[in-house]
């Protein structure tokens, strides 16, 4: 898969996800402080814990959901590493209604395998990840087209980290 989709992943849903442990404990106490005077839920899922859920678990919300997706996070972080993590996340991940995986929306959206998505395709399909059911690539929707701007931009903030290259890279070296 291309080092764009990898690096676009990152730059929209997980930013910190070379240097945690699974957990983003600040983005968790920063989403249970709006959650608790808002309406509106906000997450804080890193890419481990979204790719816990989506492999081993169920959809919805639930303590007993949650928790066992603290188990997974850390198992799949301590047996895994990262690379393989954010391979299995772009594998599984819904991107689009009903569109599952990386190779499968760039079929869709671009006509092309997912090891040739351009940067710019590659942060659309980035930025309908909160909310694929909703944000539209093909047809690009307002909120698509936005936000795969800002995606494209924190792609550029975070190409050079060494951190993030060992992950993106497409050489075989395990973590």
């Amino acid at each position: 898969m291309s080092v764009n989709a990898k690096l676009a992943v990152i730059a929209s849903e997980d930013q910190l996800f070379p240097d945690h442990n699974g957990f983003d404990f600040k983005s968790i106490e920063k989403a249970m402080k709006h959650n608790q005077k808002s309406k509106s839920l906000h997450g804080a899922s890193t890419i481990s814990q979204q790719t816990a859920k989506n492999v081993f678990l169920w959809q919805g919300r639930s303590w007993i959901r949650k928790g066992l997706e603290v188990y997974f996070t850390f198992m799949i972080e301590k047996i895994w590493g990262k690379k393989r993590i954010l391979e299995v996340y772009m594998n599984v991940a819904e991107m689009g209604d009903g569109i599952f995986g990386i190779e499968k929306a760039s079929q869709k959206y671009f006509n092309k395998p997912a090891v040739n998505l351009a940067r710019q395709e590659a942060a659309m399909i980035a930025a309908c990840l909160p909310n694929p059911r909703r944000y539209s690539v093909k047809p690009v929707s307002r909120y698509v087209s936005v936000r795969s701007g800002w995606v494209s931009r924190q792609m550029n903030n975070l190409q050079a980290d060494p951190d993030i290259q060992k992950i993106v890279n497409n050489n075989l070296s395990k973590k």
